[in-house]
Formats: structure tokens, sequence, C-alpha cells
């Protein structure tokens, strides 16, 4: 029988001392609100030891009922290519550009194919890469196959300081038609990229033998219609309880993707999905790396550095909030950082994310400041804790973390599951659920002991299972910090 890693209507108290599945309770929090003073505590030499915190604070946890995960986010709304030749010479009225961008915002116009994203009579930005000259000017022609576009040039003199190695970035900034004209030929379709991700099963399990069944805890609680029970508890469950829920976060943050004919994939073994290798998932670094913005070489300690990184979210979507979850010696250099300016920067301290409230601020542990965007910082015991990601080496290649910088709110989306548009937070776990089953958070006893009597084992077996996966929407706007 299953036990509720939250109790809830599944747990029943009974009438009696006796200890059946249905009155065990896993869930320690629950046991420290009802029993405070009466539950056996060792002295923790190490502290709190758990490192979960991250993704309960800026995370929010839904159901999926896939095997995979698929989203589209919206690409960029204006056009801008970098990589632009011609072989025109200075002087010319006209010149013929051809675009080289490995990435080609698509044209869906009259059934055309992907192709470049530019029509006849709107007026062009063009600057030399090199920093030589610009110009302005009107689109006159398209070649959409060959990826090439003609223009007309507004000044007198024709094109500038030309040169055929040159490479030119060419932007669109709107349009102009003589008079009685017709309308724009053609139009342009808002281009989404689909991403995705799948599900990875966590599990672990507590064993005690029958026999050292001895420190059974019980608690006396009243039921919602007035009626006392009882609800028991094993102290040393708690512990791999506490390892479990650092794991469900961990993974989130660590899991990368088996490779096609890695180790791993042939280990799992369990390829639901067409073309997916059936093993590893995108964690949250994984796909920072991969589809965000990397800081290397240092921590930012300085406003020049923290400049350079808002320079760079300027590029990107703006997010007004941000969260930095930081390593100990990334949160003494911000904080030095600060304490060099008047009154934390030219902005001032900020708590518009806990309603400017900064005992709500601190109370959990965050500290704020503005410098173009609010910035609120946090210690991340992750990234401090000897056991897990403290104290790694710190040579370029040894994957250290030192901070991880996620925008705070959430963004617009197409869900793929719901086939509309929806409101998620840039960070949230989707855990495998459906009407007959739910996998967010799954415990049950085995065994035959505790009252479970479910096989010959004269023990007591908890188990842990969780099926989930971190979506990391708008990686673009995500910092990760490393040596």
């Amino acid at each position: 029988m299953a036990v509720q890693a939250v109790p809830g209507f599944n747990l029943q108290p009974s009438a009696s001392q006796v200890p059946l599945s249905t009155n065990y309770i896993t869930n320690f929090d629950f046991l420290n609100q009802y029993l405070p003073d009466t539950y056996e505590k060792e002295f923790e030499r190490y502290g709190n030891r758990t490192v979960a915190s991250f993704l309960r604070m800026v995370g929010a946890e839904m159901p999926s009922n896939s095997d995979l995960i698929k989203w589209a986010e919206q690409g960029r709304l204006h056009t801008k290519y970098v990589n632009c030749t011609t072989a025109i010479a200075a002087g010319v009225a006209t010149a013929t550009f051809t675009v080289n961008d490995t990435l080609i915002p698509a044209n869906q116009a009259a059934g055309q194919a992907s192709q470049i994203a530019v029509r006849v009579g709107q007026t062009v930005f063009i600057t030399d890469n090199a920093g030589g000259a610009n110009n302005k000017a009107i689109v006159t022609a398209v070649a959409v196959a060959a990826n090439t576009f003609t223009v007309a040039f507004y000044e007198g003199a024709g094109f500038t300081n030309a040169a055929v190695a040159n490479k030119y970035t060419i932007f669109i900034y709107g349009s102009e038609f003589a008079k009685g004209t017709n309308g724009m030929v053609g139009s342009l379709e808002a281009q989404d990229e689909i991403f995705e991700n799948s599900p990875i099963i966590l599990k672990d399990r507590y064993a005690v033998s029958g026999s050292d069944m001895a420190q059974i805890g019980w608690v006396e609680v009243t039921t919602e219609n007035g009626a006392n029970g009882y609800l028991w508890y094993l102290k040393s469950e708690h512990e791999t309880r506490l390892r479990f829920d650092d794991y469900l976060e961990t993974a989130m943050l660590e899991a990368v993707p088996a490779e096609l004919g890695s180790g791993a994939q042939t280990a799992i073994g369990n390829a639901a999905v067409a073309g997916a290798t059936g093993a590893g998932s995108e964690g949250v670094f994984y796909v920072v790396n991969n589809r965000g913005n990397v800081w290397s070489g240092g921590n930012p300690n300085v406003l020049g550095d923290f400049d350079s990184i808002i320079q760079r979210l300027d590029k990107q979507g703006s997010i007004e909030e941000n969260v930095i979850f930081v390593d100990r010696q990334f949160g003494f250099d911000i904080d030095d950082m600060l304490a060099a300016q008047n009154s934390y920067g030219a902005g001032g301290t900020s708590y518009g994310l806990f309603d400017n409230d900064k005992e709500m601020a601190l109370n959990l542990g965050f500290t704020g400041f503005r410098r173009g965007y609010d910035f609120y910082k946090s210690d991340w015991k992750y990234l401090n804790d000897p056991t897990m990601r403290g104290g790694l080496p710190t040579g370029a290649g040894s994957g250290r973390v030192n901070g991880l910088l996620v925008p705070a709110g959430s963004t617009s989306v197409y869900d793929q599951i719901l086939g509309k548009n929806a409101k998620r937070p840039f960070l949230h776990v989707r855990y495998r659920a459906s009407e007959t089953e739910d996998r967010r958070y799954k415990t049950w006893i085995t065994g035959s002991a505790g009252g479970a009597e479910t096989s010959d084992l004269d023990a007591m077996e908890v188990n842990f299972l969780s099926e989930r996966a971190v979506c990391t929407l708008g990686a673009n706007n995500f910092f990760l910090f490393q040596n």
C-alpha cells in the first residue's frame, strides 16, 4: 500500500498503537509540528546537512503525462544579419548582399521555404564589421533561393568603404513606399524554437530488520471528525528521506543526456522515444552551458564586470529581476563590491521581488541591489557542501561552478501538451502523473515488518521513487559562473 510523502487523506491514524503501512509517517516536518519535544535528536555536528533549497525557492512543480516534454519559445521579433558579403565596389548607387548567417529566420510568405526575412520596400542599416563606415538603404529586390537582396543607398556618394573581403552587419529598421503603390509583398511568420526534455526516474530505499524496529515513535493526533488516533515513524528513515530530497534537486541541476553509443545508454537501455537515447536528461547546468551565458576567468567582483553582464542581458530578454545563487567566495566578492559603493550603487537597494519587504527578503537569505536590473543574492549551500560541489578543484576543466543567475518570474511559451500558450516559470519541474499514477514523490512499505506483510522478508523496507525533469525556459537569460 502506498504511503503519502506529504500526509494527506490516505494517511489513516489507528485507534491503537499498532504499526501499519497506513499510519506510517515519512514526512519529518509533520513530526516536528506535532512532536517537537519528544522526537529523539542527535547532535548534528555538520549542521543542517541538506542542500535542497534552490528549486524550492525559484521553481515550481507541474504534472506531465508524457515521456517527452516539449515547448516552443518565441524567437527574435526583429531581423539582423551579421555575416553579409558583397562584391560591389565603393561609390555605386546599388549593391547586392549575400546573407551567410547560419541561422536564417523563416520567410513563410507564399509557401516559401525557410529563407532570408527581407522584403522589397524595407529600409536597412548597413555597417562595416571592421568599423569603417555605414550606410542606409532601401531593398529593391530579393532572391530568396540565393539568400541575396539588392539595395539602393540613400547617400548620394553611394556605398562607402567597400572591400570584397569585408563582412557587414545589416538590420531592418522600417520601410518606405511611393505614393499610390501597392502594399508590402509577402509576410513574415514568427519563428519559434522547439525545445524538449525527458524525465528520469530516481529511486532510494531504507530497510530495517524486524528485530531492530524498536526505534518506533508514536504521535497522537486528532482527526477532522474529532476522534483521536496514532501515527508512527522510524527515526533513521528520516536520513534516507533527506538524502533522497537532495537528489531530487541535484539531479535536476546536474543531469546530462546520454550520448548515442555511450555506456550509460547501453546500461539503461530504455529508449521509448524514437531517436532518443533513453538515458539522461537536460539539467540546468547542461542547458545554460549550451544555450545560455557562461562567465569564466574568476568571479565578477567589480562594477565593470557586472556592467558586462548587464550589457549581455540587455541583448537577451531584459528580465527586470534576477536571482544570483552563489558559493561563499562569490558572495564575499559581491559584498565587497557593494561595500565599496555609496548606498549599494547608483540605484540603491531594492526588494521588489519580495514586495519591497526587506525583512521578507532577508528571512529567505536574500540581499538585493539595483544596477540596470534588480539583482538578489543568496548563498547556495550546494556549492559550499564539501561532499558535493564545495571544494572542487579550481582548474579550468574541473567543472567548478561559483554561481548561477536565474531570471525571476515567468515567461510565455507554447505548451505542446496543452496545445496553447501558457505562462510558465523560467525554471520549473515537470513530474510524471496521470489519473491513476502520481510519480511526483512516491513512498511505500514492503517486507513483513511494520504491518506491510508483502513478502517473507523479515524487515521493513521504505521505498522512494520520483520521475521528473527540469524545464529551463529562456536559457539565454541565465548566467553560469565558472572558474
